[in-house]
């Protein structure tokens, strides 16, 4: 059973829909029990850091999530889901957020034609090795739809990169954490196949 944790923050059916195409098993869940049960847990989200980190202590889920990585649950946060696994956004200054992997949460510079927010599909520059990418081709295309970007503190956690005016780092994963600023669930096959080695992840 896959728990998708559910705080108000958008997405959540379309990433459901991607894992029951997979023949993945799912719950839409914010009670701590269930979470806690599931063999795997994914934070989806979009919208913006603060509202999200208010619901996330409205709804008791910030202890739930650290008490899934500290069991070493596989854990997956994507989009505003990977953001808020730092320890702040530039976004919402002054919030804290749930602190559990090192790095900050930055707005992507401005630069001449350069849109922000960053909506649509980019190429992936792919460490070797990784499990998230397990199969997956160097330079494969994902969906992007954000306006702040990851500059991780331990470069050894960055799964992948891509290029938007900076480097961000689009994917991270460090013992049983994982963590995507882009959307595999809308990404077509290379997405399916993200979420597919992540279901697959013991």
């Amino acid at each position: 059973m896959i728990a998708i944790i559910d705080y108000d923050a958008g997405n959540l059916k379309s990433v459901e829909k991607a894992l029951d195409f997979l023949g993945e098993k799912t719950c839409i869940t914010r009670n701590p029990d269930e979470i806690l049960a599931a063999d795997k847990v994914i934070l989806p989200g979009v919208g913006s850091f603060g509202d999200a980190m208010g619901k996330l202590h409205q709804y008791g889920l910030c202890e739930v999530i650290h008490q899934v990585t500290d069991r070493r649950i596989p854990f997956l946060g994507i989009c505003l889901g990977l953001q808020l696994l730092f320890a702040g956004s530039e976004e919402s200054p002054g919030v804290p957020g749930l602190g559990i992997l090192p790095g900050e949460i930055v707005r992507i510079p401005d630069a001449p034609g350069l849109k922000i927010p960053h909506i649509g599909w980019n190429s992936l520059e792919i460490k070797e090795g990784t499990r998230l990418f397990k199969g997956i081709g160097d330079g494969s295309y994902v969906y992007f739809v954000h306006s702040y970007y990851l500059k991780a503190q331990e470069a050894d956690m960055v799964a992948a990169t891509t290029q938007y005016g900076t480097c961000i780092h689009a994917a991270v994963e460090r013992e049983n954490v994982f963590a995507c600023q882009f959307h595999p669930e809308k990404s077509s096959s290379i997405g399916l196949q993200i979420l597919k080695n992540f279901a697959e992840i013991s």
